[in-house]
Parts: C-alpha cells; sequence; structure tokens
C-alpha cells in the first residue's frame, strides 16, 4: 500500500492539527480524520494514496513546503499584498481596533465582532454561506463545522469552542454549494484554506473572505472532559458544555465553564479557580508548538479577546481587531458609521502587549523548541523565528512546558479523574512555575539595568548641557 506523505511527513511527526484539508485535497480519497489516542482529530489513512503529495500541499505544518509558501511572509504576499502597514509580529494589516457589536456581544463569547461581520456578509450578499462551528447530536463530539446560510444558522454558532473541530465536515460539501462562501478559523486553519486556494485558483473566488481567531493553542477533547470533571459530570454524561458563560457583573477574565449532567441539569465552575491552563500548554497539540502565527496573520480580518486595561475590566466582552483587507477595513468603517459598532482605533503597543504572553511563548521560545525537536529527530516546518537566541532560563520553561503538555495527555488517558490528574500534574507545574518565575526575575532586573544607564545617561547629558 501507497503511504501518503501527509501521514508520513506530518501525522507520524506528531504535527497533525486536525484542519482536515488534506482530505480533501486527496484526489485517491484515501484519507479520512480520526480521533487519536491523544483525544485530537488527525488523518488516517483509509486505502492506498497516488496523489503524490497533494494533500501536503495544503497542510499547514508541512516540513518542506515551497518556497512561494515557505512562511506567512510569503503567503500573506500572495493574498493580502495591498495592506498598506506591516509589523514583523502582526503581519500586513490596514489598521487595529478595539470594540463590540451592540446587537451581538451579549450573546458571544467576547465582544461580537465575528457574529457582526458575518451576518454583514450574508445581508449584503458578499456571501451565501458561512463555515463555523455549531453544536452537533453526535455522542461525544459536542461541536463541528458546519454551514449557515442565514442569520437565524449563524446565531447558533456565536460561541467560543475549546473543542477539536475538522473543516473536513465542511470542505466535502464545498463544489455542491451554490454561491460564495466566508469561513471563520484559528490561524493553521486559515493557513491550510489559503494553501489551499493557492492550489486551486478556483477556491479564491469560492471563498472571498475569511475571519481569522486570535488562539492560544488548540486543545485536546480530554481539556471538555477534565473540566467536566471538575464539576462531578462523567465524559459520557457531557452535554451542551459552554467554555466561557460571561459575568457580566465582574472582569471579562471571569468566566465559567458549564455543562448539563445526564439530567439535564446544568453545573459550572469558575474558570478562575481551575488554575492556569493556557501557559503552561495542558492538553495542548502538539503542533501548536510549531506556530509563530499569534494574529491570524493571513485571516481578511483577524478577532480576539481585549486582554488589557480598561477593556479587561467589562464582563460583557471587548474585541481586538486587525483588519487586513480593503473589505474587512469598509466593513468596520461602516458599523462605525451608522452605530451598529462601538469601535476606537487600538494603538499598536496597546494591541502588541495585550497579546505579549503569545508573543512570548511562540516568538522568542521557538527556537528553543526547534532545537530540543531536531535534537530528537522530529521534523519541523521551516519558521521565522528559529535562528534567534534564547536565554538559558527561558530554555528551560520551554523544555519544561514541552513535558507538561505530554505528561498531561498521558495522565488523563490513564486515568481521567480530574482529582487524580491534578495531584499527578502538581510536581510538574510546581517545577514549570519555578522557572518561569526566575526567567520573569531575570527580565524584571534586566529591565530596572537598562532604566538605570538610560537614566544615568540623560542626568551626564544634562550636567555637561544644561541649556
Amino acid at each position: 500500500m501507497n503511504s501518503s506523505k501527509v501521514i508520513q511527513l506530518v501525522v507520524e511527526n506528531n504535527l497533525c492539527i486536525g484542519c482536515g484539508l488534506c482530505v480533501y485535497k486527496c484526489p485517491s480519497d484515501a484519507l479520512e480524520m480520526k480521533w487519536n489516542s491523544e483525544g485530537f482529530l488527525v488523518a488516517n489513512e483509509i486505502k492506498s494514496c497516488d496523489c503524490e503529495g497533494k494533500c501536503l500541499e495544503v497542510c499547514p505544518f508541512n516540513p518542506f513546503p515551497k518556497d512561494e509558501v515557505k512562511t506567512e511572509n510569503e503567503i500573506s504576499d500572495l493574498f493580502l499584498k495591498n495592506s498598506p502597514n506591516f509589523h514583523k509580529k502582526i503581519g500586513k494589516y490596514n489598521n487595529i481596533y478595539a470594540g463590540f457589536s451592540e446587537e451581538f456581544r451579549l450573546n458571544s463569547s467576547s465582544g461580537g465582532l465575528g457574529t457582526y461581520i458575518l451576518t454583514e456578509l450574508l445581508e449584503n450578499k458578499i456571501v451565501d454561506h458561512i463555515f463555523s462551528i455549531k453544536e452537533t447530536k453526535k455522542s461525544g463530539v459536542f461541536y463541528e463545522y458546519s454551514v449557515s446560510s442565514s442569520k437565524s444558522d449563524l446565531l447558533i454558532a456565536s460561541k467560543t469552542r475549546y473543542f477539536p473541530v475538522t473543516l473536513s465536515t465542511v470542505f466535502s460539501k464545498i463544489d455542491n454549494l451554490e454561491g460564495k462562501i466566508a469561513i471563520v478559523g484559528v490561524g493553521c486553519f486559515i493557513k491550510a484554506i489559503r494553501l489551499a486556494q493557492n492550489s486551486d485558483p478556483k477556491l479564491k473566488d469560492k471563498i472571498p473572505f475569511l475571519i481569522g481567531i486570535i488562539c492560544g493553542g488548540v486543545k485536546s477533547k480530554f481539556f471538555t472532559e477534565y473540566l467536566a470533571s471538575k464539576i462531578n459530570i462523567k465524559s459520557e454524561n457531557i452535554h451542551n458544555p459552554q467554555f466561557r458563560k460571561k459575568n457580566i457583573e465582574s472582569s471579562a477574565s471571569d468566566y465559567s465553564f458549564a455543562c448539563e449532567n445526564e439530567d439535564e441539569v446544568e453545573k459550572s465552575i469558575r474558570m478562575k479557580t481551575v488554575g492556569e491552563m493556557w501557559g503552561t500548554g495542558l492538553f495542548k497539540n502538539n503542533a501548536c508548538d510549531f506556530c509563530d502565527d499569534v494574529t491570524t496573520e493571513l485571516a481578511d480580518i483577524s478577532l480576539g479577546d481585549a486582554w488589557m486595561d480598561p477593556f479587561d475590566k467589562d464582563g460583557k466582552g471587548t474585541n481586538v481587531i486587525v483588519t487586513r483587507s480593503l473589505l474587512a477595513e469598509n466593513l468596520i468603517k461602516k458599523g462605525i458609521q451608522n452605530k451598529s459598532l462601538k469601535v476606537d482605533f487600538l494603538p499598536l503597543e496597546n494591541f502588541l502587549a495585550s497579546q505579549e504572553g503569545s508573543f512570548n511563548h511562540r516568538h522568542l521560545g521557538l527556537p528553543a523548541r526547534i532545537e530540543i525537536a531536531k535534537k530528537n529527530n522530529q521534523l519541523v516546518p521551516p519558521k521565522r523565528n528559529e535562528k534567534e537566541k534564547v536565554p538559558f532560563d527561558f530554555k528551560l520553561v520551554q523544555k519544561q512546558r514541552i513535558k507538561v503538555r505530554a505528561e498531561s495527555l498521558e495522565i488523563w488517558k490513564s486515568n481521567p479523574d480530574a482529582k487524580s490528574f491534578d495531584a499527578a500534574m502538581e510536581k510538574p507545574l510546581k517545577k514549570l512555575k519555578l522557572y518561569t518565575e526566575i526567567y520573569h526575575k531575570r527580565r524584571r532586573l534586566n529591565y530596572l539595568r537598562s532604566r538605570f544607564y538610560e537614566i544615568l545617561k540623560e542626568r551626564i547629558l544634562f550636567k555637561n548641557n544644561p541649556n
């Protein structure tokens, strides 16, 4: 049996993120998405493949991409060439904003900008269908990509879902759907779509708009099971999980996980009481450690949470917004003019500060993770920051995060119980916390030292030139 290149070079190197574009692209119909033992959807080979690597062309973690699509920089040159601004951390863009939709804010995880944009696209006949994530009645799945063709359909899909999904459920229908399509996705999924558009020009016309969701990492379905276990609901009894239930009387970060048990009784837990779930890498996909796209650089518009003062004080939710195409910019301006949106320009430095933790991990720490992977003979895709130097203390942080990620999946797989899991993860998490504190203290000392010399230099200059 001829083995698919995407299986050999991506799946077997633990780099599959589950986007499913390889399933759509494979002319041999040799691939399908299945759950693996770590709770992720990954490509599986179901028959002999002779597509000569076509499946690999659309993979966002292809270790050997063509030069024209080597990194997000090259891909953005193909699709966002008219964007007037560029920053090495956020890619090409038109403008940066912060704000919310008056109509959709309270029924969305953040400020409702995603639902607003998609509604505008539908109602103005710019697109005819939306590919986004909705609830499903399939046992143990909870959510999957589905097609919305009206505002009422769309409103069902207005919440954040920290659950593995795949585009293969909707891309199988794309050739039979009449009209144009907009798609919502995290950075790696958006990249896969751009790669598909590059290899198949008809998809450029078919998919005129992409909404990128700023992502902190793709979680295993074990994450949902763990949170449910924290409120004494077994995995087989989870119904209607909600990952970002707002508390509008509190701050933006004071949200809860909630789900119903077998008796349809809703239980919830405030995420603040659970502990750090994102910076530690718990239940995260390995491929995320080799992603340097913090802000979904290849989308027409990028949306995230405004984790900064004063927006983080408002429990109703606020979006940060990065427009990258003229259409996206015009949609935002129109919303401001007709007062559907309460949105203002956001200074670049404020936006960068709002994503500082993610920039540190994905950019500054990436070379250390690549170095570790290569020492273990693992293939990794080419990255823009891989040759940067990483301080020794931050290397320790990266090494321990890798261990925490892997151990969390193994421990839950063998004993899916929150109490046992917390006990087993206590020691590796404490070690990670210690290394992180050492790193932060060193950074703080370096900052204070540099400020001291700056002030000293200013005083000397003033003393020598008082006028």
